[in-house]
């Protein structure tokens, strides 16, 4: 049985899909760009502004399934730049110390021409 994550907390999905799915024991969360979900704007200008609102972003989906960074178990990030990577770390770093597992990658476009996006997997058991 799957079931729909869904909170105000968290920009809402702009295309076709879900902010999250639960399966079994395991949340799938969606990408998560940096989107203030009060104003629906960007949420700030700089590699470290914009990965600490994806963080937060993220900590909201996860609690509205019923978890925290400490359940996530992968995650995926993408960056427009890979220039940005050590400053992206040092926020990433802040919010998952259980160390997930974890890919990284530059891509060529992110929606909205932000300059990251994560998505994780979360062990909800």
């Amino acid at each position: 049985m799957l079931k729909k994550i869904s909170t105000d907390k968290a920009p809402a999905a702009i295309g076709p899909y879900s902010q999250g799915i639960i399966a079994g024991d395991m949340l799938y969360a969606s990408g998560q760009i940096p989107i203030d979900p009060a104003t629906g704007e960007i949420a700030g200008k700089d590699i470290t502004e914009q990965a600490e609102q994806v963080m937060k972003n993220v900590g909201e989906i996860l609690k509205a399934a019923g978890a925290d960074y400490g359940k996530v178990v992968k995650t995926t990030c993408f960056l427009a730049e890979m220039a940005d990577f050590a400053a992206f770390n040092a926020v990433y770093e802040k919010y998952f110390t259980e160390k997930p597992a974890r890919s990284c990658v530059a891509v060529k476009d992110l929606p909205k021409a932000v300059l990251c996006e994560v998505e994780v997997i979360a062990y909800l058991g």
